[in-house]
């Protein structure tokens, strides 16, 4: 199998000679381009490396944002894999990954079917899917079933690699070993991910709105899932994994006396401001939160066209209702000051979203129209209106009826998310 593995990386330079190591001494025969982004390192020397490996492995490519501020990996993603990735196969591939021994084989067992096993082997391209591996990770975040929890090293000077291959080498049906949680694949979608260039260019690949990053992984898990794609996660190959060795937690992970290990400090101030902001980008998108089942399969409500009109709306309900909706009409005479302070964050049109109401004048006629008296507004009310795609989903019809004190009109049941599939 040819891959193509693509990696963005800043101030990551420890993580990325780790992954580097990992790759090229447990790859097999698979011919693997490591594709490197630079994203305007400014602390560890990372494009030195980058030079120098690109000099000695002529299956090594790094681009470099010059800066001077980072683009992010929603933008260098696309980059690597539209510009410099050459082969048919590629994989979103984190710095903090270990490659494991035959993870290759069980991607490559998953993207082809074999049609002829003689000497004129051909096979199939299984194109439409796209092949996750398992992630094995010391036990700094909670458990779950798609995932395998196990401390071999939290930092790559403390890992414990001669340890770790001898307990995932070991025969399934011994004691001690590496166990799969599951006999067979399942369906999810997480990093790292593989999986054929043509279907990620086909939808456009990811979207820009929520650059430098956050919500990315999940909007183009959406569309892929729209798309006709068929999820797998193999538990034949993995990684092991470091976890949030990006942005998210910067100063890493650390030990307590006992042993315990935990992220040291919070998220950085960067992450939780645009998480935050792309978070928001998202619901207005979709119109409503990430989701996903156990084994991380997108689920995607249906997106409705919903006006919510408000009466007595205050600026603090003006903030919290506007992404949940196409439109929001207010009485108030600040949506203006918002529209300009919102729009500073937002890639959406905030001024066209946002209209001033007058009860009087105005009749308002959405497909889906909610309406809200802000003195009576309360947490039950927004809790269904974070709902509302799915209350409507399963519940909804032509007509009028009211939830608690929201006063739904519906009509028309037309839905949109096709409409977000690719993204131009």
């Amino acid at each position: 199998m040819k891959i193509s593995l693509i990696q963005p990386s800043r101030n990551n330079l420890k993580y990325l000679k780790w992954s580097y190591d990992s790759i090229r001494k447990n790859q097999g025969d698979h011919e693997v381009e490591i594709c490197v982004a630079d994203d305007f390192s400014d602390k560890d020397g990372t494009w030195g490396w980058c030079v120098e490996m690109m000099g000695k492995d002529p299956h090594f490519k790094a681009i470099k944002n010059e800066g001077p501020t980072r683009l992010g990996h929603t933008i260098l993603y696309d980059r690597l894999v539209n510009e410099v990735a050459t082969h048919d196969i590629c994989m979103i591939y984190h710095a903090d990954m270990y490659l494991c021994p035959g993870a290759l084989d069980a991607i490559e067992k998953h993207m082809y079917t074999v049609v002829d096993a003689g000497d004129n082997g051909q096979r199939w391209k299984n194109e439409k899917t796209i092949v996750s591996l398992t992630r094995i990770e010391p036990p700094l975040h909670p458990d779950g079933p798609e995932k395998v929890l196990k401390d071999f090293g939290i930092e790559p000077e403390e890992f414990r690699e001669d340890d770790f291959i001898e307990w995932f080498t070991k025969p399934i049906d011994s004691t001690g070993g590496y166990q799969p949680k599951h006999d067979g694949p399942t369906e999810g979608i997480f990093a790292p991910w593989a999986f054929w260039k043509k279907d990620f260019q086909e939808i456009g690949g990811h979207d820009p709105i929520f650059a430098p990053q956050s919500k990315e992984d999940t909007d183009i898990f959406n569309r892929f899932h729209l798309n006709g794609i068929k999820f797998i996660q193999t538990w034949e190959g993995c990684v092991y994994h470091m976890t949030c060795r990006g942005s998210r937690f910067a100063d890493g992970a650390k030990r307590n006396p006992d042993g315990q290990v935990f992220m040291k400090n919070r998220e950085t101030d960067e992450w939780l401001a645009q998480n935050q902001k792309s978070t928001r980008e998202f619901i207005r998108k979709w119109g409503h939160f990430c989701k996903h089942d156990q084994y991380m399969k997108p689920i995607v409500p249906p997106k409705y066209e919903i006006g919510i009109v408000v009466e007595n709306c205050t600026p603090q309900l003006l903030e919290a209702l506007e992404p949940w909706c196409s439109y929001i009409y207010v009485d108030m005479e600040e949506f203006v000051m918002y529209s300009m302070k919102e729009q500073e964050k937002s890639s959406f049109n905030i001024d066209k979203r946002v209209r001033g109401f007058d009860p009087n004048k105005h009749v308002i006629k959405d497909n889906i129209t909610i309406k809200i008296d802000g003195n009576t507004f309360g947490n039950e009310e927004y809790r269904h209106i974070q709902n509302i795609s799915e209350i409507i989903q399963y519940s909804g019809e032509i007509g009028e009826f009211e939830l608690d004190n929201l006063k739904i009109q519906i009509n028309d049941l037309t839905t949109y998310e096709n409409d977000l599939i690719i993204c131009d």
